[in-house]
Parts: structure tokens; sequence; C-alpha cells
């Protein structure tokens, strides 16, 4: 294989197949008339990127993903060639070279055989992906809370739970189809990232993948199981609250400051107005009053203030709904006029201390 390729082009390929794969994996790149394609595997993940570039030799060859992605990363040459030299494949810039080892090719990435589903919008469904994912788990020993639930019919629907609070984002489709699937979301979030323009949603037994102009990924999928918003109640909303999200995250961070190790906070509900206040007994207390919008009767919900901040960053800039629903019921939070991607937030009380 000898092969030239833009070398920012080319870092960003092997960086984001990097990234997705697990340490020390290695990278199959091959270059024929079409380009340059980095591509890696492991039992339940496949990832595909493109790159162009200029093929003197066609070929295939494997090689260490970690310094690979370092040493392009720090090239500031416009052009990288790629030439295998022996058991070695050497990148070759103007004053320098580096060589990389051989590894075997025999495996090869397997041919991921997954049929369309449907297609979405990248940055809406990046977007959405972002504000869900991060009400996942990261470490649990349920694999159904580390995951992301991908539903479709006529329209996307999102939803991740870690069991404190619920995220659930509803976008367009650019075209009807069935799907029901639980990703990891780690894995997914890192792949949406790098997903540009239109992205497709394929399935197949036990795996799911996202396509993009450049790029493929494709992972074996969870248990879908009973992560559902229908598992919350949410009919007994007594209170209901609107008001400036941005305004009240801002009082809720300040008021947060005061809380004790749980950081838990009071948001006591008026007749026009809601009241934030904590106490701290090596610190002291705060409360912060916020003019509002509000129907239904008084209440006063206590919130862990990291989740709740976490919920209203979601409705950054918009005037956010909550709808309190009285005991230990989840809280439900929605953009007062929702847009195109519609987000609805579960968040569960805390016990007062």
């Amino acid at each position: 294989m000898d092969v030239t390729a833009p070398a920012h082009r080319l870092s960003a390929a092997v960086s984001a197949a990097s990234r997705l794969l697990p340490a020390r994996a290695g990278l199959r790149l091959r270059a024929d008339a079409a380009g340059l394609t980095v591509a890696g595997n492991d039992p339940d993940l496949a990832v595909r990127f493109d790159c162009p570039a200029t093929a003197h030799t066609h070929g295939s060859v494997a090689v260490p993903a970690a310094p690979l992605a370092e040493t392009l990363k720090m090239l500031d040459s416009e052009l990288v060639r790629l030439a295998v030299e022996g058991s070695r494949l050497a990148l070759r810039v103007d004053n320098a070279r580096f060589a990389l080892p051989l590894l075997s090719t025999e495996a090869g990435p397997p041919v991921l055989e997954l049929s369309p589903v449907s297609e979405v919008d990248g940055l809406a469904f990046a977007s959405a992906l972002r504000i869900v994912a991060g009400t996942a788990s990261k470490d649990d020993p349920l694999p159904l809370f580390t995951g992301v639930r991908l539903q479709a019919d006529d329209r996307l629907t999102l939803t991740a739970s870690d069991r404190y609070r619920m995220a659930v984002a509803r976008l367009p489709l650019l075209s009807p189809g069935s799907l029901d699937v639980l990703v990891p979301a780690t894995l997914l979030t890192e792949a949406a990232r790098q997903a540009r323009g239109t992205v497709g949603l394929h399935a197949g037994p036990g795996r799911f993948g996202l396509s993009w102009p450049g790029g493929l990924v494709g992972t074996a999928v969870l248990d879908a199981g009973f992560l559902s918003e229908d598992s919350i109640p949410s009919s007994a909303v007594d209170t209901r609250v609107s008001l400036s999200a941005d305004a009240l995250a801002a009082a809720v961070r300040r008021v947060g400051v005061y809380a004790e190790d749980r950081r838990v906070l009071t948001v006591e509900v008026g007749d026009t107005q809601v009241r934030l206040a904590s106490a701290r007994q090596d610190a002291g207390e705060a409360e912060e009053t916020l003019k509002a919008d509000v129907s239904g009767g008084r209440t006063s919900p206590s919130f862990q203030a990291r989740y709740l901040l976490d919920a209203l960053q979601a409705f950054a800039g918009e005037r956010v709904e909550l709808s309190i629903q009285p005991g230990m019921r989840a809280c439900i939070l929605k953009s007062a006029e929702p847009g195109e991607v519609e987000l609805t937030y579960y968040l569960m009380p805390m016990l007062p201390r």
C-alpha cells in the first residue's frame, strides 16, 4: 500500500475511530481508487470512516490505533504519505518519517449487514441526544440504565434514565420507519458527535447502526425491555409553574452553594412566585425569590440541586414549565413553547432534610 492523504482529514478519521474503539485496538487502512478507508472492530462494534486520498499502490494494512492517532494529531504538514516498508507502515512528511508495526489483517472488520430504517437531521439528533444521554447512568450493574432507547415510527423518540431522572426527546424523521433498540449511551453520543449532515438509522438482528457521508458505526444493542416513559405516573399534576429557565438555573446555582452534602434545595411555590431555599450547618443559609406564572395549589418539593440544574440547562434560552405532582411523584419539565424537537424531562423529588 502506498497512499497520500490530507493530514488533517486523515487525523480526524483516525481519531474518531480510536475514540470509539477499545484501548489498544488496531485499525485497518485500505487504499483504492475511491480513496482511503479507516476501519476497526471488536465483537460488539464496527466503525468505518472515509478519507480523500490518492492511492499510488492499492492495498490494505492494519496498524495500532493509538500511536497512529497521536502521530497524525501532531503533524503540521498539509499532506502525509503512508507506504508499506517491509514489516512496517511508514508515515512520511517533508522533514520526518515515522514507522508503525504492521498487524495481522486476517480477520478484518466484519461486513455490517444492517438494513436502512430512516434518516434524521444530524444537528437535531446530536442536540437531542446530548440532553437525553446525560440522564443515563455512567456505571450501573443494570445495563438498562446505561443506554438510550431509540424508538421510531412516524417520529424518533429518545429515552434514557438513571432511575432518579428521565429525559425523553421526540424529533422528526425524514421518512417513517420502525425501530426499537437500546444502545449504550456513551458510544451513541460519541458516534453522533462525529456525524455530519443527514444521519441514517440502520438495524439488523441484535445490532444498530448510524451512517452519514463518510462514516458508519454499528454496534450490538442492549435489551430495550422496560425503559419507558409510560412507567412514570404523570396524571396527578396539581401545580404548574412557568418561568425563565435561565433565571431559575442561575438561582439554583447560587442557592445550591448553601445546601448540605446531598445539595438538596426546596422550591416553595406561592401564588405568583417561587422561593428557593437551602441551609448548611457550617456555611449558613440562602433563599431567593423569582416571579413566575403559577396555577394550582401551593407546594414545596425538594430536589437535588445538581439534577435540577441539569434539567434546566436542557431548556436554556426558553421559558420552562414545571408540572408538579404531590408526594414523591416526578416533576415534569417541558418547554412552554416547544419547537421541532419536543423534550420532556422527569425529575424525582428528594425528601427534605
